[in-house]
């Protein structure tokens, strides 16, 4: 089973002369936004987080009810070398704070004909379901992930674990001339055509597009390194689920001094009143003067919430940058205007239902897909003719089969998640009616029928996600990953002034737990570059749309 490289290659942070003692205050407690802080922290920092929510995580946060526990966010836990090379930054491990179960399979699928198989830990049971549907499939799959194997260490080594902001950058010229790299901009359904032609087993080779908040057809090949990560490197479940994620950057900040300050939302970010830059800026140990008026970018910000102004040489907004340009910044702060964010195409909505249910829920696994042969009438209801799917593609997470500290015995968390065009009417009858259709659809196609032993129900759709979020249109995901919104064509992680700064899904290097986690260890790195170097690196600029 192929591998990723271990984390003995990071470089521990450690404290910069030039950072040390800069007061940072990071604008919400999401994923990208807590490893920023911890990042900042390790560089020598004085770190504040505000978090408007009551709990940290933003998106990838957590319902405990009942003796039950969903996450509400993501619940995948791919690329486990991503989070050990996180953490081995600050010389600690992904085991210090939480234990991972490699989960096997990764996953069930049920078709809507009646067709059920199994994607295991072992590859060679996956070659044989291709050979099953299609002759010479095995070996097909075989050639497709030797390739999505150089795709994951193209992308990994382009734009994800050194940040690329700029497209020359970004640019691989020997991988230009080798013809490797226009294969890789094509829509993932063309090239997947490429290898094999069962519109099923293309669909088991796509599916992991819907985390990117993208479709077959809309988002470039470059993203068939999720097969790697996904068939190659396995599938992983963090006891307590995702959130223990979050737990382990909060116990981290903690351990390196963050401060957090939930129940804090934010009003406002400007200019602070007062603090041109002086000569020097410096203590007579070379550290920066915190508190002063010798910030390391020649002004101060004022970041406005409930309970008063909190001063700051640096501010870093885990908001999703749409949000904080057009709501919370001055125009003279704005990188965009309002036109780009007219233009930029969303990801999906998500309606959710989080279920507390009775009994066993088998043939359901930890993961399970539930798919018409033919989904193309679900992207379209998404993308093209917004609409509730008629015939929908959803995905069903278990966590209680493999976890049992996440339900009541005799019982079993189960999450509910069907992928929605963002803007959709989820008044109360629409959810109403849309609850019958999935419940029904699942009893049909799974034989698992939940409506007589759900004990606990939450829901959340479009309206959730724009009120607790702020998510323009009610976006569970932010930006969709299509070819003008890859890489550095992405809002980079430098805002409109010095000292100013982005992290998180809606930055490079895009959405997922772990590009968020590594959005923010690089805006920490912008950060101490920019400080270090005593001025300001070009900031990305995204190409028209």
């Amino acid at each position: 089973m192929a591998t990723e490289g271990d984390a003995s290659d990071v470089s521990l942070r450690t404290p910069s002369a030039a950072v040390r003692g800069t007061e940072a205050v990071v604008v919400g407690g999401g994923i990208g936004g807590l490893a920023a802080a911890a990042s900042l922290a390790a560089d020598g920092a004085d770190v504040t987080v505000l978090e408007q929510q009551d709990r940290l995580g933003g998106a990838a946060n957590l319902i405990e009810r009942d003796g039950f526990r969903f996450d509400t966010g993501p619940s995948w836990y791919l690329m486990p070398g991503t989070f050990e090379r996180f953490f081995a930054q600050f010389d600690r491990k992904p085991s210090d704070y939480y234990d991972l179960t490699r989960l096997d399979p990764h996953y069930r699928v049920f078709w809507k004909d009646g067709d059920r198989v199994d994607v295991t830990d072992d590859l060679r049971q996956v070659r044989d379901v291709f050979d099953s549907y299609e002759d010479g499939a095995g070996d097909a799959l075989d050639d497709y992930l030797d390739d999505a194997a150089e795709a994951y260490e193209l992308g990994l080594g382009r734009f994800v674990y050194t940040d690329r902001s700029r497209l020359r950058d970004f640019v691989d010229w020997d991988v230009v001339k080798s013809g490797r790299a226009l294969p890789m901009l094509q829509s993932m359904d063309c090239y997947v055509k490429e290898y094999v032609e069962h519109r099923k087993l293309r669909q088991l080779l796509e599916y992991t597009l819907v985390f990117l908040g993208g479709s077959p057809y809309n988002t470039p090949a470059l993203y068939s390194m999720l097969s790697h990560a996904d068939l190659n490197l396995g599938v992983y479940y963090p006891e307590g689920g995702l959130y223990a994620v979050v737990e382990a950057l909060r116990d981290l900040g903690t351990e390196l001094g963050v401060e957090f300050r939930t129940d804090t939302p934010v009003t406002g970010i400007d200019h602070a009143s007062a603090g041109t830059r002086t000569s020097g800026g410096a203590d007579p140990d070379g550290n920066n003067t915190a508190g002063s008026d010798n910030s390391p970018f020649g002004t101060r910000f004022d970041v406005t919430t409930a309970d008063g102004t909190v001063t700051a040489d640096t501010v870093v907004s885990n908001l999703n940058p749409a949000v904080a340009e057009q709501e919370l910044l001055p125009s003279g702060l704005r990188r965009h205007d309002d036109d780009y964010w007219e233009r930029s195409t969303l990801a999906p909505s998500a309606y959710m239902l989080y279920l507390g249910v009775e009994g066993s829920v088998e043939p359901l696994e930890h993961h399970t897909l539930v798919l018409p042969t033919d989904w193309d009438a679900h992207f379209e209801a998404i993308f093209d003719e917004p609409a509730w799917p008629d015939d929908p593609a959803y995905y069903v997470s278990v966590p209680s089969r493999t976890d049992d500290t996440v339900a009541p015995d005799d019982h079993e968390a189960v999450v509910v998640l069907v992928p929605v065009a963002p803007g959709l009417d989820d008044g109360p009858a629409a959810r109403d009616r849309y609850r019958e259709t999935v419940l029904a659809d699942l009893a049909d196609y799974t034989g698992v029928d939940l409506r007589d032993r759900i004990v606990v129900e939450e829901d959340a759709c479009v309206q959730e996600f724009s009120d607790r979020l702020g998510a323009p249109g009610g976006s569970a995901l932010g930006l969709a990953h299509t070819l003008d919104q890859t890489g550095p064509l992405r809002p980079g992680h430098r805002g409109g002034a010095p000292g100013l700064y982005f992290t998180g899904g809606y930055t490079t290097p895009g959405i997922g737990v772990p590009m968020t986690l590594l959005s923010g260890s690089q805006t920490a790195d912008a950060v101490r570059t920019d400080a270090e170097t005593d001025r300001i690196l070009p900031a990305s600029v995204p190409l028209p749309l």
